[in-house]
């Protein structure tokens, strides 16, 4: 209680105008930040012209919370000698100053280090033929929480904490951290294999176990699937790591094959002319390999006589697939009705004794 009104007397005894400054000092750096931000990105960011480029900038908004603050401390600094605030406190006031300052650049960098900065989009582009998209945001998550510990180590210095002493302790603890962590280790080394190994990358179509899906996200521990059914699957990457996965999207081209069992009783004369018509029919069409065609009669069966049809066809997405697909059995029964061919069914003769 008594220091509340020692700090009181102190407060109403300095003269008016050392308020006023102290106030114009904090409220012209609020009004003059994003002017002081500007200015600054502008002087290292020479070629950047337009001022929109310049405000998106990953610094802008971190430098302007920067100069806000610098202004609070400077306040505080010039009323240092009209409120008699001791060494402690400002030893104190110092310190949040310099860790906020910390913070906002750390802040500012990482947040540099994204696709979608100006910075981000000249690695890219750099970058273009050593690595693709998924090992390059690989690559960006990992700067960033490099510069993040950074950060934190420069903080705990700040603070003054023994960072020797702080490993030490975690030393002690270290077997408790690993038996902890075994999963979470299991599953970083399991992102670091997909990186390595690029079983798949976002956007690719995969399916493993039970899983069925495309990819839209690898991060440090997890992978992300949007199944068909539109929910968001989480697998940790340990999982995948151990699992066998295939990767459609990888397809060059796509297996169509089909069984004709015609009638018995179908002339050879027609089953030729059923073949050839449908090789051509297949050779003319732009989407299947023709030196993958195959027209045979294959195999005599109990209810009739069995061509095998057997081609590659580049439409590699189900729904193009399943429309070519459509588009050949259309033509194939075209075919059979133009030749007057019947398919045979299953069918069975029972002789009743009387």
């Amino acid at each position: 209680m008594e220091q509340l009104v020692d700090f009181w007397n102190r407060l109403t005894s300095i003269e008016i105008v050392d308020i006023i400054i102290a106030i114009g000092i904090i409220v012209f750096f609020r009004i003059f930040s994003a002017t002081f931000s500007y200015m600054i990105i502008r002087i290292f960011k020479i070629k950047s012209k337009k001022a929109k480029e310049i405000k998106e900038s990953a610094f802008f908004k971190p430098l302007k919370v920067f100069f806000i603050i610098l202004g609070i401390y400077l306040a505080i600094v010039f009323l240092k000698a009209p409120l008699k605030i001791n060494d402690q406190v400002m030893d104190i006031v110092t310190k949040t100053f310099k860790i906020i300052s910390v913070i906002e650049f750390a802040v500012g960098l990482a947040n540099s280090f994204t696709a979608k900065t100006i910075l981000g989009k000249k690695l890219r582009k750099s970058l273009s033929q050593k690595m693709d998209d998924t090992v390059f945001e690989f690559v960006l998550k990992i700067t960033r929480v490099f510069i993040y510990v950074i950060a934190i180590f420069l903080v705990l210095a700040i603070l003054e904490i023994n960072l020797t002493g702080l490993i030490a302790g975690l030393g002690l603890g270290g077997v408790i951290i690993t038996l902890a962590a075994q999963d979470t280790a299991k599953n970083l080394f399991g992102g670091l294999v997909i990186f390595i190994d690029k079983p798949f990358v976002v956007g690719d179509w995969i399916e493993m176990d039970k899983y069925e899906g495309t990819i839209e996200d690898i991060t440090f521990r997890t992978t992300r699937i949007r199944t068909f059914e539109n929910a968001l699957v989480n697998i940790p990457n340990a999982i995948i790591a151990d699992a066998s996965v295939t990767n459609w999207s990888k397809m060059e081209k796509r297996r169509y094959k089909t069984n004709l069992c015609v009638e018995l009783d179908t002339p050879l004369e027609k089953l030729e002319l059923l073949k050839t018509r449908i090789e051509k029919m297949l050779q003319e069409r732009e989407s299947v390999f023709d030196d993958s065609i195959i027209v045979r009669f294959d195999q005599i069966t109990d209810n009739g006589i069995n061509i095998l049809i057997y081609t590659y066809t580049n439409s590699v997405d189900y729904a193009s697939y399943l429309k070519e697909v459509e588009d050949i059995n259309m033509k194939i029964m075209k075919i059979l009705n133009e030749e007057h061919i019947e398919l045979a069914y299953d069918t069975k003769t029972v002789y009743v004794k009387n």
